[in-house]
């Protein structure tokens, strides 16, 4: 099921992913099973179930999302002015 962005604002979305995340997970989901069936490696489809899991979106956020927001927060250099009135 295919659901328009409300007032064309936000991005597309087809199920609980957005359009992009679909693409991403579809490409690496077929180089997962060739890995698999090839070699008998099975390390790229373990990454992309997490991917998958990760980016399921509920009221347009997802826990990737979230788990950027955090490590931006917490691992970039955060700098503080203090002044005395103006």
């Amino acid at each position: 099921m295919y659901i328009y962005p409300d007032n064309l604002k936000s991005k597309a979305t087809m199920w609980l992913w957005q359009l992009k995340d679909i693409g991403i997970i579809g490409v690496s989901a077929l180089f997962s099973i060739l890995a698999l069936t090839q070699a008998g490696f099975f390390v790229p489809i373990v990454l992309t179930a997490v991917y998958a899991f990760l980016t399921i979106r509920f009221e347009d956020t997802s826990i990737l999302d979230f788990i950027q927001y955090a490590c931006r927060f917490f691992f970039t250099q955060q700098l503080y002015i203090w002044r005395l009135g103006d």
